[in-house]
């Protein structure tokens, strides 16, 4: 297990936060909890899942 800090606020009905060692990991959630367990998910589906070694890269404009 990897300890990572959270950052959060409300914002109107939602809790926002990111994961301060990883700042382009951003979420929302109901309540504190429920948005602390959507970066826990971020995190996973986005630093810890695996890449192909044939991966391609391409910069888009949004």
């Amino acid at each position: 297990m990897k300890k990572l800090t959270m950052i959060y606020w409300r914002e109107g009905d939602f809790w926002l936060g990111r994961i301060l060692e990883f700042p382009e990991i951003m979420t929302q959630g109901e309540t504190a909890e429920e948005l602390e367990e959507n970066l826990k998910d971020a995190y996973r589906l986005i630093v810890l899942d695996e890449v192909p070694e044939n991966y391609q890269i391409k910069e888009i404009v949004a």
